[in-house]
């Protein structure tokens, strides 16, 4: 199976290395052309698998674990609406203590209080007074009306602290969690891609259905 950049259609541009400027060019791929899920595909959940990616895998490990092919890596990565790997595909164990340490410079850092968020907070019937996760301050005091009571009633200290670390682990976990398209769609996302990196006869930059002209400056 042929891998992404090879199904990309090809464009005369401008070879600058000539000494004929103007008249040269050569003929490369126009990675302009996006492929990407049609939309009725894609609001469609019943066409996905949810995945949970282990631990180092790639891209392409995951597209040769379930799609039996390695080259169609582009297909998990299109699904998922990734288009940088290396910000938005969870990072490698080897790199992941570098990146801590260049983002905060330090070990003692990497453990320092990123933000607090409140733990749940209910009253003596068990009804919930305060939901759990929403950043609060620090020492972050709820009062409510104690119906038994006929008071004012105080729950001390919601709060509780995240590291940098717990939050970048979060960030990670998040990551972590993709969707896969079931194998039987593979072939009406082929047909897509090929009408979308397909140039119709239109225009005077047209030569194929694979390849056309640009005009100097321009793609």
């Amino acid at each position: 199976m042929s891998n992404y950049f090879s199904r990309l259609p090809d464009i005369k541009y401008q070879d600058f290395m000539s000494d004929r400027l103007g008249v040269d060019k050569i003929q490369i791929k126009n990675l302009f052309r996006r492929g990407k899920l049609r939309e009725d595909i894609f609001s469609d959940i019943t066409v996905f698998d949810k995945y949970f990616i282990q631990g180092d895998e790639r891209p392409d490990n995951v597209a040769k674990k379930l799609y039996n092919d390695e080259n169609l890596d582009w297909v998990i990565l299109i699904t998922n609406n990734i288009l940088n790997v290396q910000s938005e595909w969870p990072i490698p164990t080897r790199l992941y203590e570098e990146y801590l340490l260049d983002k905060y410079g330090s070990y003692d850092k990497i453990y320092e209080v990123h933000h607090y968020e409140s733990e749940e907070a209910r009253d003596t019937d068990g009804a919930i007074l305060f939901p759990s996760g929403l950043h609060v301050p620090e020492n972050y005091t709820i009062r409510y009306y104690n119906e038994e009571t006929g008071t004012l009633a105080t729950v001390d200290n919601v709060s509780v602290p995240v590291t940098n670390y717990q939050y970048e682990e979060r960030i990670q976990e998040q990551k972590r969690v993709i969707f896969i398209l079931k194998p039987r769609y593979l072939n009406i996302v082929f047909e897509d891609i090929e009408d979308i990196m397909t140039y119709e006869n239109g225009s005077t930059d047209y030569i194929s259905r694979t390849v056309k002209d640009t005009r100097p400056g321009t793609i």
